[in-house]
């Protein structure tokens, strides 16, 4: 594996994970409400911030 290989694996697992981390902040800036009839995961546990299956960005599946 050469060093541009690994570095352009890297770049696509970051970019990934940014589209992940910005479609979350999308979701979660909506009221929760709507993000009930979406069926968001977390909607109940927005109240007490606890965050659940949110992950690293680097191995995250």
């Amino acid at each position: 594996m050469s060093i541009l290989s690994s570095l352009g694996r890297i770049a696509t697992e970051f970019n990934a994970a940014r589209a992940r981390h910005q479609t979350e902040r999308a979701i979660r800036s909506l009221p929760i409400e709507l993000q009930k009839d979406i069926g968001w995961p977390e909607a109940s546990d927005a109240k007490t911030g606890i965050r659940n299956g949110v992950g690293s960005w680097a191995g995250a599946k």
